[in-house]
Protein backbone atom coordinates (compact mmCIF):
# COMPACT_ATOMS: atom_id res chain seq x y z
CA UNK A 1 0.00 0.00 0.00
CA UNK A 2 1.13 3.55 -0.78
CA UNK A 3 1.37 5.03 2.73
CA UNK A 4 2.02 8.45 1.22
CA UNK A 5 -1.73 8.51 0.45
CA UNK A 6 -2.52 8.15 4.16
CA UNK A 7 0.04 10.82 5.06
CA UNK A 8 -1.30 13.10 2.33
CA UNK A 9 -4.86 12.51 3.55
CA UNK A 10 -3.94 13.24 7.18
CA UNK A 11 -2.23 16.48 6.16
CA UNK A 12 -5.40 17.82 4.55
CA UNK A 13 -6.86 20.81 6.46
CA UNK A 14 -10.23 19.11 7.23
CA UNK A 15 -8.50 16.06 8.76
CA UNK A 16 -6.04 18.20 10.71
CA UNK A 17 -8.91 20.25 12.12
CA UNK A 18 -10.64 16.99 13.09
CA UNK A 19 -7.51 16.12 15.13
CA UNK A 20 -7.47 19.64 16.54
CA UNK A 21 -11.01 19.10 17.84
CA UNK A 22 -10.02 15.79 19.45
CA UNK A 23 -6.91 17.38 20.96
CA UNK A 24 -9.01 20.15 22.48
CA UNK A 25 -10.99 17.55 24.44
CA UNK A 26 -7.93 15.53 25.48
CA UNK A 27 -6.09 18.59 26.87
CA UNK A 28 -9.35 19.85 28.42
CA UNK A 29 -9.45 23.10 26.46
CA UNK A 30 -12.64 25.12 26.85
CA UNK A 31 -13.12 25.15 23.06
CA UNK A 32 -16.85 24.90 22.36
CA UNK A 33 -18.93 25.35 19.25
CA UNK A 34 -22.46 26.52 20.06
CA UNK A 35 -24.95 23.70 19.31
CA UNK A 36 -26.90 25.50 16.54
CA UNK A 37 -23.70 26.07 14.50
CA UNK A 38 -22.86 22.39 13.73
CA UNK A 39 -26.51 21.86 12.77
CA UNK A 40 -26.34 24.81 10.37
CA UNK A 41 -23.05 23.56 8.91
CA UNK A 42 -24.41 20.04 8.38
CA UNK A 43 -27.50 21.45 6.66
CA UNK A 44 -25.27 23.54 4.39
CA UNK A 45 -23.15 20.49 3.46
CA UNK A 46 -26.24 18.42 2.65
CA UNK A 47 -27.72 21.26 0.63
CA UNK A 48 -24.51 21.86 -1.36
CA UNK A 49 -23.75 18.20 -2.07
CA UNK A 50 -27.39 17.46 -2.95
CA UNK A 51 -27.68 20.43 -5.29
CA UNK A 52 -24.41 19.63 -7.05
CA UNK A 53 -25.49 16.00 -7.37
CA UNK A 54 -28.76 17.03 -8.99
CA UNK A 55 -26.97 19.23 -11.53
CA UNK A 56 -24.55 16.41 -12.35
CA UNK A 57 -27.39 13.89 -12.55
CA UNK A 58 -29.25 15.91 -15.17
CA UNK A 59 -26.02 16.30 -17.13
CA UNK A 60 -25.28 12.56 -17.16
CA UNK A 61 -28.89 11.43 -17.68
CA UNK A 62 -30.51 8.24 -16.40
CA UNK A 63 -28.41 5.74 -18.37
CA UNK A 64 -27.63 2.07 -17.67
CA UNK A 65 -24.57 2.94 -15.55
CA UNK A 66 -26.59 5.24 -13.30
CA UNK A 67 -29.44 2.74 -12.89
CA UNK A 68 -27.06 -0.12 -12.02
CA UNK A 69 -25.26 2.09 -9.49
CA UNK A 70 -28.48 3.08 -7.76
CA UNK A 71 -29.71 -0.53 -7.67
CA UNK A 72 -26.38 -1.62 -6.18
CA UNK A 73 -26.70 1.10 -3.53
CA UNK A 74 -30.15 -0.10 -2.47
CA UNK A 75 -28.99 -3.72 -2.48
CA UNK A 76 -26.11 -2.95 -0.08
CA UNK A 77 -28.33 -0.80 2.16
CA UNK A 78 -30.57 -3.85 2.70
CA UNK A 79 -27.89 -6.56 2.70
CA UNK A 80 -25.43 -5.05 5.21
CA UNK A 81 -27.81 -4.79 8.19
CA UNK A 82 -29.02 -8.37 7.66
CA UNK A 83 -25.66 -10.10 7.64
CA UNK A 84 -24.09 -7.88 10.31
CA UNK A 85 -27.11 -8.57 12.56
CA UNK A 86 -26.26 -12.28 12.68
CA UNK A 87 -22.59 -11.51 13.43
CA UNK A 88 -23.60 -9.21 16.27
CA UNK A 89 -26.07 -11.76 17.67
CA UNK A 90 -23.11 -13.91 18.76
CA UNK A 91 -22.38 -11.40 21.53
CA UNK A 92 -25.37 -9.08 21.87
CA UNK A 93 -29.10 -9.30 22.41
CA UNK A 94 -31.54 -8.72 19.56
CA UNK A 95 -32.19 -5.05 20.35
CA UNK A 96 -28.54 -3.99 20.43
CA UNK A 97 -27.66 -6.21 17.45
CA UNK A 98 -30.46 -4.76 15.31
CA UNK A 99 -29.66 -1.14 16.27
CA UNK A 100 -25.96 -1.53 15.46
CA UNK A 101 -26.72 -3.45 12.25
CA UNK A 102 -29.04 -0.64 11.11
CA UNK A 103 -26.37 1.91 11.97
CA UNK A 104 -23.82 0.16 9.73
CA UNK A 105 -26.36 -0.45 6.97
CA UNK A 106 -26.93 3.28 6.66
CA UNK A 107 -24.33 5.87 5.66
CA UNK A 108 -22.37 8.90 6.83
CA UNK A 109 -22.78 11.91 4.53
CA UNK A 110 -19.73 13.62 6.06
CA UNK A 111 -17.51 10.61 5.26
CA UNK A 112 -18.86 10.69 1.70
CA UNK A 113 -18.15 14.41 1.40
CA UNK A 114 -14.64 13.95 2.82
CA UNK A 115 -13.99 11.19 0.25
CA UNK A 116 -15.18 13.54 -2.50
CA UNK A 117 -12.74 16.23 -1.30
CA UNK A 118 -9.99 13.56 -1.23
CA UNK A 119 -10.70 12.64 -4.87
CA UNK A 120 -10.76 16.29 -5.91
CA UNK A 121 -7.39 16.81 -4.20
CA UNK A 122 -5.95 13.90 -6.22
CA UNK A 123 -7.56 15.08 -9.47
CA UNK A 124 -9.67 11.90 -9.81
CA UNK A 125 -13.04 12.46 -11.47
CA UNK A 126 -16.29 11.22 -9.97
CA UNK A 127 -19.88 11.66 -11.08
CA UNK A 128 -22.33 13.82 -9.18
CA UNK A 129 -25.09 11.24 -9.47
CA UNK A 130 -23.35 9.31 -6.67
CA UNK A 131 -25.25 11.72 -4.41
CA UNK A 132 -28.43 9.95 -5.49
CA UNK A 133 -26.87 6.70 -4.25
CA UNK A 134 -26.10 8.45 -0.96
CA UNK A 135 -29.72 9.52 -0.60
CA UNK A 136 -31.05 6.04 -1.40
CA UNK A 137 -28.81 4.35 1.18
CA UNK A 138 -29.74 6.49 4.18
CA UNK A 139 -33.17 5.06 5.06
CA UNK A 140 -33.63 1.35 4.13
CA UNK A 141 -31.41 0.13 6.99
CA UNK A 142 -33.80 1.66 9.53
CA UNK A 143 -36.68 -0.36 8.13
CA UNK A 144 -34.58 -3.55 7.92
CA UNK A 145 -33.40 -3.09 11.52
CA UNK A 146 -36.95 -2.79 12.81
CA UNK A 147 -38.08 -5.82 10.82
CA UNK A 148 -35.25 -7.81 12.42
CA UNK A 149 -36.39 -6.71 15.88
CA UNK A 150 -39.98 -7.71 15.16
CA UNK A 151 -38.90 -11.15 13.85
CA UNK A 152 -36.37 -12.06 16.53
CA UNK A 153 -38.06 -10.80 19.70
CA UNK A 154 -40.65 -12.87 21.50
CA UNK A 155 -42.62 -9.87 22.76
CA UNK A 156 -45.94 -10.36 20.98
CA UNK A 157 -47.35 -7.18 22.52
CA UNK A 158 -44.66 -5.09 20.89
CA UNK A 159 -46.01 -2.87 18.17
CA UNK A 160 -44.13 -0.28 16.19
CA UNK A 161 -45.75 2.98 15.21
CA UNK A 162 -44.83 2.36 11.60
CA UNK A 163 -46.08 5.77 10.49
CA UNK A 164 -43.56 7.40 12.85
CA UNK A 165 -40.85 5.01 11.72
CA UNK A 166 -41.43 5.79 8.06
CA UNK A 167 -41.62 9.50 8.88
CA UNK A 168 -38.21 9.33 10.59
CA UNK A 169 -36.71 7.12 7.87
CA UNK A 170 -37.76 9.12 4.83
CA UNK A 171 -38.68 12.61 6.04
CA UNK A 172 -36.02 13.37 8.66
CA UNK A 173 -34.25 16.66 8.03
CA UNK A 174 -31.12 15.10 6.50
CA UNK A 175 -32.95 12.95 3.97
CA UNK A 176 -35.52 15.64 3.18
CA UNK A 177 -32.95 18.37 2.52
CA UNK A 178 -30.62 16.08 0.57
CA UNK A 179 -33.34 14.72 -1.71
CA UNK A 180 -34.98 18.15 -2.05
CA UNK A 181 -31.67 19.79 -3.04
CA UNK A 182 -31.01 16.97 -5.48
CA UNK A 183 -34.38 17.53 -7.17
CA UNK A 184 -33.84 21.31 -7.33
CA UNK A 185 -30.45 20.67 -8.90
CA UNK A 186 -32.13 18.43 -11.49
CA UNK A 187 -34.80 21.06 -12.23
CA UNK A 188 -32.46 24.06 -12.51
CA UNK A 189 -29.41 22.37 -14.07
CA UNK A 190 -26.46 24.47 -15.26
CA UNK A 191 -28.40 27.74 -14.93
CA UNK A 192 -29.05 27.12 -11.26
CA UNK A 193 -25.47 26.01 -10.72
CA UNK A 194 -24.04 29.27 -12.08
CA UNK A 195 -26.40 31.31 -9.89
CA UNK A 196 -25.47 29.48 -6.66
CA UNK A 197 -21.86 28.57 -7.48
CA UNK A 198 -20.18 31.14 -5.16
CA UNK A 199 -22.22 29.74 -2.26
CA UNK A 200 -22.26 26.03 -3.07
CA UNK A 201 -18.69 25.76 -4.43
CA UNK A 202 -16.62 28.63 -3.01
CA UNK A 203 -17.53 28.12 0.64
CA UNK A 204 -17.77 24.33 0.59
CA UNK A 205 -14.23 23.32 1.56
CA UNK A 206 -13.96 25.84 4.41
CA UNK A 207 -17.29 24.83 5.92
CA UNK A 208 -16.40 21.14 5.63
CA UNK A 209 -13.18 21.91 7.52
CA UNK A 210 -14.98 23.76 10.30
CA UNK A 211 -17.58 21.00 10.54
CA UNK A 212 -14.85 18.40 11.00
CA UNK A 213 -13.41 20.49 13.85
CA UNK A 214 -16.74 19.98 15.61
CA UNK A 215 -16.78 16.29 14.69
CA UNK A 216 -13.37 15.94 16.35
CA UNK A 217 -14.78 17.45 19.55
CA UNK A 218 -17.79 15.12 19.50
CA UNK A 219 -15.80 11.98 18.61
CA UNK A 220 -13.26 12.59 21.41
CA UNK A 221 -16.07 12.99 23.96
CA UNK A 222 -17.51 9.64 22.85
CA UNK A 223 -14.24 7.73 23.25
CA UNK A 224 -14.87 7.04 26.94
CA UNK A 225 -18.07 5.21 25.93
CA UNK A 226 -15.89 2.63 24.18
CA UNK A 227 -15.14 1.16 27.60
CA UNK A 228 -18.73 -0.10 27.56
CA UNK A 229 -18.51 -1.64 24.07
CA UNK A 230 -15.60 -4.02 24.70
CA UNK A 231 -13.02 -5.39 22.28
CA UNK A 232 -15.60 -7.24 20.17
CA UNK A 233 -17.43 -4.08 19.12
CA UNK A 234 -14.23 -2.09 18.59
CA UNK A 235 -12.94 -4.79 16.24
CA UNK A 236 -16.37 -4.93 14.60
CA UNK A 237 -16.28 -1.15 14.03
CA UNK A 238 -12.97 -1.45 12.16
CA UNK A 239 -13.25 -4.79 10.36
CA UNK A 240 -16.85 -4.59 9.13
CA UNK A 241 -16.25 -1.29 7.25
CA UNK A 242 -13.27 -2.90 5.51
CA UNK A 243 -15.37 -5.96 4.62
CA UNK A 244 -18.28 -3.80 3.43
CA UNK A 245 -15.92 -1.69 1.33
CA UNK A 246 -14.48 -4.89 -0.18
CA UNK A 247 -17.96 -6.13 -1.11
CA UNK A 248 -18.78 -2.69 -2.48
CA UNK A 249 -15.64 -2.65 -4.61
CA UNK A 250 -16.39 -6.14 -5.97
CA UNK A 251 -19.86 -4.94 -7.02
CA UNK A 252 -18.39 -1.73 -8.47
CA UNK A 253 -15.88 -3.72 -10.50
CA UNK A 254 -18.60 -6.13 -11.68
CA UNK A 255 -20.90 -3.41 -12.99
CA UNK A 256 -18.04 -1.35 -14.43
CA UNK A 257 -18.00 1.77 -12.26
CA UNK A 258 -15.12 4.16 -12.94
CA UNK A 259 -12.49 4.56 -10.20
CA UNK A 260 -13.78 7.77 -8.62
CA UNK A 261 -17.35 6.46 -8.38
CA UNK A 262 -16.06 3.14 -7.05
CA UNK A 263 -14.29 4.85 -4.17
CA UNK A 264 -17.40 6.80 -3.22
CA UNK A 265 -19.52 3.65 -3.43
CA UNK A 266 -17.03 1.77 -1.23
CA UNK A 267 -17.07 4.64 1.28
CA UNK A 268 -20.88 4.58 1.37
CA UNK A 269 -20.85 0.83 2.01
CA UNK A 270 -18.15 1.20 4.70
CA UNK A 271 -19.58 4.15 6.60
CA UNK A 272 -22.07 4.14 9.46
CA UNK A 273 -24.82 6.56 10.42
CA UNK A 274 -24.47 8.59 13.60
CA UNK A 275 -27.40 10.96 13.06
CA UNK A 276 -30.45 9.54 11.27
CA UNK A 277 -30.34 5.93 12.49
CA UNK A 278 -29.58 6.72 16.16
CA UNK A 279 -32.47 9.18 16.16
CA UNK A 280 -34.81 6.53 14.76
CA UNK A 281 -33.53 3.78 17.07
CA UNK A 282 -33.93 5.92 20.19
CA UNK A 283 -37.57 6.42 19.28
CA UNK A 284 -38.47 2.92 18.12
CA UNK A 285 -36.08 0.56 19.94
CA UNK A 286 -35.54 2.15 23.38
CA UNK A 287 -34.27 -1.22 24.69
CA UNK A 288 -31.08 -0.80 22.63
CA UNK A 289 -28.14 0.94 24.32
CA UNK A 290 -27.25 4.18 22.44
CA UNK A 291 -23.72 4.21 23.86
CA UNK A 292 -23.04 1.07 21.80
CA UNK A 293 -24.29 2.11 18.38
CA UNK A 294 -23.35 5.79 18.61
CA UNK A 295 -19.85 5.41 20.05
CA UNK A 296 -18.79 2.63 17.65
CA UNK A 297 -19.98 4.58 14.61
CA UNK A 298 -18.73 7.98 15.72
CA UNK A 299 -15.62 7.30 17.80
CA UNK A 300 -14.21 4.34 15.84
CA UNK A 301 -15.61 3.88 12.33
CA UNK A 302 -15.85 7.56 11.37
CA UNK A 303 -12.22 8.49 12.24
CA UNK A 304 -10.97 5.16 10.85
CA UNK A 305 -12.66 5.79 7.51
CA UNK A 306 -11.58 9.40 7.05
CA UNK A 307 -7.96 8.78 8.13
CA UNK A 308 -7.09 5.26 6.94
CA UNK A 309 -10.15 3.80 5.20
CA UNK A 310 -10.42 6.20 2.28
CA UNK A 311 -6.75 5.82 1.20
CA UNK A 312 -7.01 2.05 1.84
CA UNK A 313 -10.04 1.66 -0.41
CA UNK A 314 -8.34 3.73 -3.12
CA UNK A 315 -5.34 1.42 -2.86
CA UNK A 316 -7.65 -1.54 -3.54
CA UNK A 317 -9.06 0.26 -6.57
CA UNK A 318 -5.60 1.05 -7.94
CA UNK A 319 -4.71 -2.62 -7.44
CA UNK A 320 -7.70 -4.18 -9.19
CA UNK A 321 -8.71 -1.55 -11.74
CA UNK A 322 -5.46 -1.82 -13.75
Amino acid sequence: MDFSLIVSNILNPPILFFFLGMTAVFVKSDLEIPPPVPKLLSLYLLFAIGFKGGVELIKSGLNQEVILTLLAAMLMACFVPIYTFFILKWKLDTYDAAAIAATYGSISAVTFITAGAFLTELGIHYDGYMVAALALMESPAIIVGLILVSIFTADEKREFAWSEVLQEAFLNSSVFLLVGSLLIGVLTGERGWHVLEPFTQGLFYGILTFFLLDMGLVAARRIKDLQKTGVFLILFAILIPILNAGIGLAIAKFIGMPQGNSLLFAVLCASASYIAVPAAMRMTVPEANPSLYVSTALAVTFPFNIIVGIPLYLYGINLFWR
